[in-house]
């Protein structure tokens, strides 16, 4: 049984063209990898090239990353990358990840004989990624080759074969020709495509067939078309977990509403993220220049992607249930397929080691964008315009960015540039090369867009203005002890009254309560109808008469938060925003035109940098596969603003790894403060009250509150799989 998911996800491609090329090989898996395909292939006793061999040869997509000279396209990996993704998610069987493979380490070696053919499909190639019992052997005339190898991918199809052997204390790579050796068809794991050994006795190889290319470049080579498939495999578990979820009814209801099976649906679309974006991420660092970086992202895809693809592949069985544990389902194909390319490429311990070695050695990612030509035009006009700032200091700096639409360049003008995306990458460039910032609004941040919006020109005229420029200060009144998450639930009550409402309640965690000029107060209006509708949105003097504020200790010791009891507050009319019972509208304003940033600090976070500098004076191998872990979960959050940033410049809208993001960047730092804390040991348990900010000790506790505070982790889990996965909602008490 397959199953068709209407679930369309994202690809490792961003551009038009890769979705054009994306679409294209999916529709050619629709029309030619049937469910009769796939198990004609599983019930087969040996291995043949599947039917559609041709067909898939004559698209021209074997060779893509291949130079035109060699009988190829002219593009690069990232392109291949988007084909070997949907083929996966197909589980196309045959031999196309072997022989792409196979060319692309002749390419990388400079070894041109077999590219046009390995290229137009006439002949099929594998790799070996290990040397297994083959040795090689040297005297003065001729080089020999003898031994079993260890099981490849695709031998049993491949005319030409990519082998490593034992060669003294190294390993050389050899191509070889198949009819040379003996080749021997193993029973296989995955049956969709089968293990082969090769056998040599005495073989004399010429000595044009030695490759001039390490182990480690056709491992990262293996690790970054490995990822490519292991996305395709995680988008087809998820999906099709997700459209199963939907359907079926357990206890008179679909299974998706169940918490458990909702939050492993929305931990199946994460881990499919992550091995997309370090899939992408891979490929597309192959295709640059700078070798040890792509080396470091190939890991980073190693570590992750094919892990991801054998997770999602578990969680798939286990939420279609007695289903997936059948013959007839493809869920075991794909397990079977994903458990092959992450045994075949090595464990990932070991690449969660190299992550860390490579990281510890000094090794980043520069994640960074290519903005487009008409970028020096505003460039120019920035670095004019802020040129006069730079003789300016304190409060005369800060007002003159803020008159000029430098607090916030995504905002309309007045109040800011409407700055594109493309310009608000320039303006950030050009205010860092210039050591200028504009006033951080914190919590205005989010009341200026709102009041933007929907507030009167009363209220524009009086809060605007001296929000951006630092002289109005605000804090939030959301929360209530009886709503946290479930907002819609506040008790807070504003009663109309002459010239104004009269406003009673509880607010909690609010931060800068003491500091704060205005507060923005949610409270409830009318009580007789429907909780969200009955909610209205204020704006609240601070040093009104009514107002207690008691400082709430966290479980750091510190008073970020505090409690605010509000005892029949008066706010005048002129102070609610909108009208009565757009309270729950204005809450969850989102602005269309949203700020775009890319961080320019290193893509391994503060924490991460951190966690390196424990690590550095000496780690073994258990410390190591943490580390590497770790770091892997930071260069994905970091991909995932990456991707985001280039879709914004692209004139398209956010994918699925704003919402992901959050969720693994929470669970990151707190898993970086806990490790630092292990590390450290006894000495992380005393000082810790004069730590503060900083202090390893200080920051384990603080981090607790990430997963609660906006939102906790469950809710999230909810949100990603009912928005992103179209779960079923959570019925509705009677």
């Amino acid at each position: 049984m397959r199953t068709n998911s209407s679930l369309v996800r994202m690809t490792i491609g961003l551009t038009d063209e890769h979705r054009d090329l994306r679409d294209a090989v999916r529709a050619f898996t629709a029309r030619q990898v049937t469910q009769t395909v796939v198990r004609a292939t599983v019930d087969a006793d040996r291995e043949k090239l599947p039917p559609f061999w041709d067909d898939l040869a004559a698209q021209g997509l074997l060779g893509l990353h291949l130079p035109e000279n060699a009988g190829g396209a002219g593009y690069g990996l990232l392109e291949l990358a988007v084909v070997v993704e949907e083929l996966g998610r197909a589980i196309a069987p045959g031999p196309f990840l072997p022989t792409v493979l196979a060319s692309a380490v002749l390419h990388r070696a400079g070894h041109a004989e077999h590219l046009p053919l390995l290229a137009d499909g006439t002949k099929t190639g594998a790799v070996g990624l290990g040397p297994g019992g083959l040795t090689l052997s040297r005297s003065a005339t001729e080089i020999t080759l003898t031994g079993t190898s260890a099981p490849i991918m695709g031998a049993a199809l491949a005319d030409v074969l990519v082998l490593p052997a034992k060669d003294g204390d190294g390993t050389a790579w050899l191509a070889v020709l198949s009819d040379s050796v003996k080749v021997h068809e193993l029973p296989s794991h995955d049956l969709t495509r089968r293990l082969a050994r090769i056998e040599a006795e005495n073989t004399t190889i010429p000595a044009r067939s030695l490759l001039n290319v390490d182990a480690q470049d056709v491992r990262d080579l293996a690790a970054v078309l490995f990822a490519a498939e292991a996305s395709g495999l995680a988008d087809w578990a998820t999906s099709t977990a997700a459209e199963y979820a939907k359907v079926r009814e357990q206890f008179g209801r679909p299974i998706g509403q169940f918490q458990g099976v909702k939050h492993r649906c929305a931990r199946m679309l994460a881990h499919a993220e992550q091995a997309r974006a370090c899939a992408w991420d891979a490929a597309r660092a192959q295709d640059e220049t700078r070798a040890q970086e792509a080396s470091l992202a190939a890991a980073v895809a190693g570590a992750t992607s094919v892990q991801a693809a054998f997770q999602t592949a578990k969680d798939c069985i286990q939420t279609l249930g007695g289903i997936g544990f059948t013959w007839e389902h493809d869920a075991s194909l794909y397990l079977r397929r994903a458990q092959t390319l992450r045994i075949l490429l090595g464990s990932t311990a070991g690449w969660r080691r190299r992550v860390a070695r490579l990281t510890l050695d000094g090794v980043r990612r520069e994640l960074a964008v290519e903005l487009p030509p008409e970028a020096g035009r505003i460039r120019a006009e920035i670095r004019a315009e802020l040129q006069p700032a730079k003789a300016l200091d304190g409060q005369e700096r800060v007002t003159y960015l803020a008159d000029r639409g430098y607090t916030s360049p995504h905002l309309p003008a007045p109040w800011g540039k409407g700055a594109d995306a493309v310009t608000q990458l320039v303006i950030a460039e050009e205010m860092r090369a210039a050591g200028l910032r504009a006033h951080d609004m914190v919590i205005g941040n989010w009341v200026v867009p709102t009041l933007i919006e929907h507030g009167s020109s009363a209220q524009h005229e009086r809060f605007l203005p001296g929000s951006l420029r630092g002289d109005i200060r605000w804090c939030q009144l959301f929360s209530e002890p009886g709503a946290g998450s479930d907002l819609a639930a506040l008790s807070t009550r504003a009663e109309k009254v002459e010239g104004g409402w009269k406003v009673t309640g509880q607010k909690v965690w609010t931060s800068m309560a003491r500091e704060a000029d205005w507060g923005i107060l949610l409270a409830r209006t009318d009580p007789s109808v429907p909780k969200h509708k009955g909610l209205s949105y204020f704006l609240l003097d601070m040093k009104s008469p009514g107002i207690d504020i008691r400082p709430l200790r966290e479980l750091t010791g510190d008073t970020l938060f505090n409690e605010v009891f509000l005892d029949g507050v008066f706010i005048p009319d002129e102070l609610l925003v909108a009208a009565p019972g757009d309270g729950w509208k204005l809450a969850r304003t989102t602005l269309a035109n949203e700020r775009v940033s890319l961080s320019n600090d290193s893509s391994l976070g503060s924490g991460g940098e951190a966690l390196l500098e424990l690590a550095a004076g000496g780690a073994g191998d258990e410390r190591l596969t943490t580390l590497g872990a770790i770091l892997c979960d930071a260069q994905s959050s970091s991909l995932f603003g990456l991707r985001t940033t280039l879709r914004s410049l692209a004139g398209g809208q956010p994918g699925a790894e704003s919402s992901i993001g959050k969720l693994i960047g929470v669970e990151h730092i707190q898993q970086v403060w806990e490790t630092a804390v292990d590390w450290i040991g006894p000495e992380a348990l005393t000082g810790e009250s004069e730590g503060g900010m900083g202090d390893p000790t200080w920051m384990f506790l603080n981090s607790r509150n990430l997963s609660i505070a906006g939102g906790t982790t469950d809710v999230q889990l909810n949100i990603i799989a009912e928005r992103l996965l179209g779960l079923p909602r959570d019925p509705i008490a009677p």
